[in-house]
């Protein structure tokens, strides 16, 4: 717990404390009731699972479902409206800002055929997502990429890649470091502000 919260403060000017984080952060208590809800999902107790992660939606504004896959230090920052989907995977390291969707892009008509079937995304390891960003379906984010706020991804997306824009595009690669907001300097010497 102290490395997760450590990764936070890392990530985040405004985080003061881990006492501050554990008391005030959505991000922090969405993952903590995940976690719950994960173990009892795991047992096959889908109904308990599906009432505490109900309950997590409901403090935090979060929605995460049980059987996503979560690795370590998930930052969900500012949270409101983030949803992730059921067979989203996550990887280590991950920056999600407010108002993501990891979701499905099959309608909810013939539900059955969607059953046991991987249709949300892989977020792997380092990947940082802008605010608003959509992405959807079984496409794998690869590792360090930053998908800039209100992108929508419907395709893979390589390491270290920038994506922007509807659909997403790729405008550049990243070296890895964490940026906040998948901003990087680039930007700044093509005269635009974080």
């Amino acid at each position: 717990m102290s490395d997760f919260l450590q990764s936070i403060i890392d990530r985040d000017p405004a985080a003061n404390s881990k006492l501050s984080l554990i008391l005030t952060y959505p991000g922090v208590k969405a993952i903590f009731f995940h976690r719950i809800a994960n173990f009892f999902a795991i047992a096959k107790f889908d109904l308990i699972a599906r009432i505490i992660s109900q309950f997590s939606r409901f403090l935090t504004g979060i929605e995460i479902h049980p059987k996503a896959q979560i690795g370590k230090n998930l930052f969900i920052d500012h949270g409101m409206g983030v949803v992730i989907g059921e067979t989203s995977e996550i990887g280590h390291n991950v920056t999600i800002y407010h108002m993501v969707t990891l979701g499905g892009i099959a309608p909810s008509i013939n539900s059955d055929s969607q059953r046991k079937v991987k249709r949300h995304p892989t977020l792997m390891d380092n990947v940082v997502v802008g605010s608003g960003a959509q992405i959807l379906g079984p496409v794998i984010i690869g590792r360090n990429a930053k998908v800039g706020a209100n992108a929508v991804v419907t395709k893979n997306v390589p390491d270290n890649a920038v994506m922007i824009g509807i659909p997403a595009r790729n405008v550049g690669t990243t070296s890895g470091e964490f940026k906040p907001y998948a901003v990087t300097d680039d930007s700044k010497e093509n005269g635009n502000e974080k």
